[in-house]
């Protein structure tokens, strides 16, 4: 299982490399004129060329890398700004503030709500899945399928604002949405997230549905399900012991497929709920042309992501064995 691990963690390091070296070379040298984009429309030259200091694009390329990737790790003193603590993403001239300062005050919204959306999906599709599966051929199975299929055809931008008149303004059971503050309102946090995290989770609880249901069903198939019934076993616990154990594992890859999904869909949930996170962070440096803001939210997202996978790649090599050897 060590060895495993580490094979998984070294990957993903390498990953984060080239993705921190193609965003790099994307934004701030085949970008045209990227201090000019930082800048804005009414800038003079004396603007640009102080910029072109601040940001280090008076220096060659590979040095530019080099001190934007050790200050990610060892902080920089070289911007004129002041010193830069590690982690380092650079400083938002658009913002007035260094990147990691609004990184770190805007993505607890975003974890939180990508965590809520993911549980919500997993559940809510396991259950219907399951469902569907056990009642297969009946008319429960037809309606298990039909309410997937409802949720695989709708938008977030469509739900999210009609699940706002209705859920928030009309009968009042939930609030439409606000940032969290779990050290001060940890309550009030869960309210204000309640109905962001399951508008954001129907776009993918249709699929898991649909998923769990015909992997249980070839499970249920599998020559060793016979075999526990033709011991005598309950359907139950046949059904639950074995046929859903074989389920988890294939299903656990789609849950770390759809969590780079889940950064994407938040985006869209953010905004349409008025929510301050990576989402809203990102749409304001890619309206102001702010390159480094953007960089180091795709660098943080980016990380958050191959994270995940990461911790689903080690819960799949708990269930299954076989995949250490991998």
């Amino acid at each position: 299982m060590t060895r495993f691990l580490v094979r998984r963690i070294l990957g993903a390091l390498v990953i984060l490399f080239l993705i921190l070296f193609i965003t790099y070379t994307a934004f701030f040298v085949l970008a045209p004129n990227p201090a000019l984009l930082s800048c804005g429309k009414n800038c003079t030259p004396q603007n640009i060329a102080l910029i072109n200091h601040n940001l280090g694009f008076d220096k060659p390329v590979a040095v530019q890398f080099w001190d934007y990737l050790k200050g990610i790790f060892a902080g920089r003193n070289d911007l004129s700004v002041g010193p830069c603590p590690a982690p380092c993403f650079g400083y938002s001239f658009a913002q007035q503030q260094p990147i990691w300062t609004m990184i770190k005050s805007a993505y607890p919204t975003t974890l939180s709500l990508a965590v809520g959306g993911g549980f919500c999906f997993f559940v809510i599709g396991m259950g219907l899945g399951l469902i569907a599966a056990w009642r297969q051929g009946t008319l429960t199975d037809s309606a298990a399928r039909a309410i997937s299929l409802v949720g695989l055809s709708t938008q977030i931008y469509f739900i999210g604002p009609l699940a706002i008149l209705v859920f928030a303004d009309k009968l009042g059971w939930v609030s439409a949405g606000a940032d969290p503050d779990w050290t001060h309102d940890p309550l009030g946090s869960l309210d204000g997230l309640i109905l962001p995290c399951l508008v954001l989770s129907v776009i993918f609880w249709g699929n898991y549905t649909r998923q769990i249901r015909s992997q249980m069903i070839e499970q249920l198939h599998e020559d060793h399900i016979r075999t526990a019934r033709a011991k005598g076993m309950s359907p139950s616990y046949v059904f639950f012991r074995y046929a859903l154990r074989g389920t988890m594992a294939p299903m656990l890859t789609v849950f770390g497929i759809d969590l780079g999904q889940v950064f994407g869909g938040a985006i869209i949930t953010e905004v349409t709920f008025g929510l301050h996170g990576l989402g809203h962070l990102s749409v304001e440096a890619v309206l102001q042309a702010d390159l480094p803001l953007e960089m180091g939210v795709t660098l943080f997202a980016a990380t958050a992501i191959i994270t995940a996978n990461v911790i689903v790649d080690a819960s799949y090599a708990l269930l299954d064995p076989r995949v250490r050897l991998t």
